[in-house]
């Protein structure tokens, strides 16, 4: 993750041993670890503040027979949202597609659905193309928290992007990637590892839904994590250049909690004074 000189700033979900959201613990409960160096807190907040989001959705030839189950997904997640959260679309097949040219409103489901039903699956799949088209413009975005939420069977066999550079740019970025996973039993296309690696390392999710009705509940529930998750704050120790080492800790009677977050960031340089 990049970050200014003057914070690093780390989304953090914390589910207990059921999966559940755990959305009311205080500042004192969290320990933050940069290279394994304990850090001071400076900012904290489980607000449900906007965000704003980017939909990236697979309309390749492949996708044919789940694309109405893509759009139903899509538009759960927005339902689910925060109202003053901004969305907006990409689609792709051979090529990388503005399914919706401006962010709307996350409650204007009228424009989001007729985009979307707009989409016609065909072609080849270029999804590392799309993904960077998508961390270009969340690049800028007006709200501070930024989502990608990919729905696809992972493969890619069209784009000009390598999954290095790809995983490389999340790594620089500030966006939160949760991936759902379509697959087709007779589709040899399919990659469920790249949709890992692509949440793993900006902090995120993968979802593997077997049928609608659970990639349903998989968008509800990003939403909702979306909607609850901490977002925590402290100055980074050092200007180095160099990629750090993230950890954030818990305390908490429960040992079974989960905690979710970016692995690491690029720190900033140092400037040289003329």
């Amino acid at each position: 993750m990049s970050t200014s000189s003057e914070l690093v700033v780390l989304p953090v979900t914390v589910l207990d041993r059921q999966g559940r959201l755990v959305a009311d613990l205080p500042r004192e409960r969290f320990a933050v670890y940069d290279n394994g160096r304990p850090q001071t807190i400076s900012v904290f907040s489980n607000e449900d503040t906007p965000v704003t989001i980017g939909l990236v959705l697979d309309d390749s030839r492949s996708m044919a027979p789940k694309l109405g189950e893509v759009v139903a997904g899509a538009l759960a997640f927005a339902r689910s949202s925060n109202p003053q959260d901004e969305i907006f679309a990409i689609a792709f097949n051979d090529t990388v597609q503005d399914t919706m040219a401006d962010v709307v409103a996350a409650s204007d489901l009228a424009r989001i659905e007729a985009a979307l039903t707009r989409l016609v699956p065909d072609g080849r799949t270029a999804l590392y193309d799309a993904l960077v088209a998508g961390l270009d413009r969340l690049n800028q975005a007006t709200r501070p928290r930024k989502v990608l939420i990919v729905i696809s069977d992972g493969g890619d066999n069209a784009s000009t992007t390598k999954l290095d550079a790809v995983l490389a740019r999340a790594r620089q970025s500030n966006v939160t990637i949760y991936t759902l996973g379509l697959f087709d039993a007779n589709d040899g296309d399919t990659n469920p590892g790249v949709l890992k690696k692509l949440a793993y390392t900006t902090g995120g999710a993968r979802f593997l839904p077997e049928s609608a009705g659970r990639l349903l509940q998989d968008c509800q529930h990003i939403a909702r994590e979306i909607r609850s998750g901490y977002t925590i704050g402290y100055v980074p120790p050092d200007r180095d250049g160099a990629y750090h080492r993230v950890r954030v800790d818990v305390q908490s009677s429960d040992r079974r909690l989960t905690i979710r977050t970016r692995p690491g960031y690029f720190a900033a340089g140092r400037t040289t004074q003329p």
